[in-house]
């Protein structure tokens, strides 16, 4: 079980980040009392019930996005298990429907399967890859149904989840940065792996970095608060600021329950000024200036060792959940032009919101 105040603070930006609109999370959560797996007012049976409530109703993509929340952060009890099943179902019913979007199954040697989404691939006409890959609660259906507005620019592009999320069969080490070249290995004929370009957040942002210093196919790289170094070895910060809940998902991922075992492990993990030096692809970074969980000291690290980054800062918490519209216009921005696309702006929009969020960016005085 977890705290239930952690996990209905966090609950807000990561459903708010699949569309669900703040008045709907906030009537969830009013039905929420406890997370006692099998309880009615639990935290996963009031989302599932929720879901399962809209998915009768044809609406599988909020059932989806609701499904999700109920196996937050990750499916460590039978209720939540189920939820990530359902989640994944109700997105398969949708995308079969709709048409655009396709699965994709990649075995990583010596790690295990991933299961990823895919539109755009076309090996008679290679395109431009987009790699787009959420954090350490994020699952791939979360991101998946921006996949075909991709497509329409002109992309090839790829969603999977971070090692241990999901449908991802990894465990995540050290060395998890390898599934982003056994990716681009999975698509070669498919995809112009001469021009890649990775929207990794979180986490998954940590993974990029340390691939672009390796593997010259990736040609820019961008990312929402990924750690870096600090993260990784200051201990204060994780003692006085890492909340509970991200240390636990943690543990799950990388299978040490021992925190002190975990925390020894992770201090090795850091990227090296050697490994940030190989970095010489542009990359884009948003900074969220109050976030509780990735420390400054990341982002001025990569400002001091990367003079080709560009970065972007929010007075918000980790993911600026109260930013999410200017945020993914940004980084949508920054991938659309960097392609010479002509009318950028417009394209940004329509990818990174999608057209029913225009008009509420232009009402917030944000366009």
């Amino acid at each position: 079980m977890y705290d239930l105040d952690e996990l209905k603070g966090y609950a807000r930006l990561h459903a708010r980040g699949q569309g669900v609109d703040a008045r709907r999370v906030a009537e969830v959560l009013d039905g929420i009392t406890n997370d006692t797996p099998g309880d009615e007012h639990s935290w996963a049976r009031v989302w599932h019930t929720a879901a399962y409530a809209l998915a009768a109703r044809g609406r599988e993509l909020e059932a989806c996005a609701h499904y999700a929340m109920a196996r937050f952060p990750y499916p460590s009890d039978q209720p939540r298990a189920e939820a990530q099943q359902a989640a994944v179902a109700a997105f398969d019913r949708w995308r079969t429907a709709h048409g655009g979007i396709e699965p994709l199954e990649v075995a990583v040697p010596g790690k295990g399967k991933v299961r990823a989404w895919t539109a755009g691939l076309d090996a008679a006409d290679p395109r431009p890859l987009i790699v787009v890959m959420g954090g350490i609660v994020s699952t791939k259906e979360q991101w998946a149904p921006q996949l075909p507005k991709f497509a329409k620019q002109g992309f090839a592009a790829v969603v999977a989840e971070f090692p241990g999320v999901g449908e991802n069969g990894m465990t995540y080490t050290a060395d998890s940065w390898r599934l982003l070249p056994a990716l681009l290995d999975a698509l070669q004929g498919r995809a112009r792996l001469t021009d890649v370009s990775l929207l990794t957040l979180s986490f998954s942002g940590h993974l990029a970095l340390r691939a672009a210093a390796t593997d010259d196919r990736i040609g820019r790289v961008l990312t929402v608060g990924a750690p870096v170094s600090a993260f990784f070895t200051d201990d204060q910060w994780w003692e006085t600021s890492v909340p509970a809940i991200t240390k636990q998902t943690l543990a799950h991922l990388t299978g040490l329950t021992d925190p002190a075992a975990l925390r020894a492990e992770l201090r090795g993990w850091a990227l090296t000024e050697a490994e940030l030096d190989a970095v010489q692809v542009p990359v884009g970074y948003v900074v969220s200036t109050r976030d509780e969980i990735i420390p400054r000291a990341d982002g001025k690290l990569l400002a001091d060792r990367l003079p080709q980054a560009r970065f972007k800062e929010f007075d918000d918490v980790h993911g600026s959940p109260d930013h999410l519209g200017e945020m993914r216009l940004w980084l949508m921005h920054a991938l659309l032009s960097s392609q010479g696309i002509e009318d950028h702006r417009t394209a940004a929009l329509e990818v990174g919101l999608g057209l029913h969020k225009l008009a509420e960016i232009v009402k917030e005085g944000r366009s």
